[in-house]
């Protein structure tokens, strides 16, 4: 399972999860899971994300994974 950086991204905009989960499209519940580490984002969520979020998926990701 590859863990993204949606926590990290969310606070250093300011956003709660309830508010990108209005701007993504993206249930809170599976926002939290992402956040959370007990799933894995699809690409589609990946998408949605990183677009309601103003940012590249590859910002999502820790380097390691670039």
């Amino acid at each position: 399972m590859v863990k993204i950086k949606l926590w990290e991204v969310r606070t250093a905009k300011g956003l709660k999860l309830e508010a990108v989960a209005l701007l993504t499209g993206v249930s809170k519940s599976t926002l939290n899971n992402i956040e959370n580490g007990k799933t894995s984002p699809t690409l589609a969520n990946l998408e949605k994300i990183a677009r309601g979020l103003g940012c590249r998926i590859s910002d999502l990701y820790d380097s390691e994974y670039k």
